[in-house]
């Protein structure tokens, strides 16, 4: 008897812990990131690209990181990575206390990184360079989050769509 209500509680709690309501919204807030104080959703004018993968969302990670480094004579004001299983989780981190703390600042950071998108590869095949966002870029890449936050008390997150 006594074993058969452990056995019921661990399953119970089983479920609990794998239903939607048992599980965090996202692993990676309060680790890399404060809970998102807004949240919106881009709807990409580009579609997902037949080879996005996660070796392709992370070399282009790598790539824009170390152009970052490369050509800039200070050190990174951010830093910018992938996560999730599949790396569709695009974050990006401020470093410093006075940039990327509004929602303005954040919009400004991608429209900066819409510049350096468009001098990719990816933009420059696809002929759309004076057209698309990053965050298009990123849709076709196949990215479908973006947080931004300021590392230490405001986030932003986009659903890319």
């Amino acid at each position: 008897m006594r074993r058969g209500i452990i056995f019921s509680v661990f399953v119970l709690l089983g479920f609990w812990v794998w239903s939607p309501s048992g599980q965090a919204a996202d692993r990676h807030e309060e680790y890399y990131y404060p809970k998102p104080v807004t949240e919106e959703t881009y709807t990409a004018r580009a579609t997902t690209v037949t080879e996005a993968n996660r070796r392709r969302r992370i070399g282009f990670i790598t790539h824009v990181t170390n152009s970052m480094i490369q050509n800039n004579p200070y050190p990174p004001d951010y830093a910018i990575f992938a996560k999730g299983s599949n790396a569709e989780k695009m974050i990006i981190v401020g470093l410093s206390d006075v940039r990327y703390n509004t929602l303005y600042r954040m919009r400004g950071l991608l429209a900066n990184l819409t510049a350096v998108a468009r001098v990719s590869p990816m933009f420059k095949d696809a002929h759309m360079e004076d057209f698309y966002t990053f965050l298009d870029l990123l849709k076709m890449m196949g990215f479908k989050k973006v947080t931004v936050t300021d590392g230490k008390s405001f986030s932003h997150r986009i659903i890319v769509k």
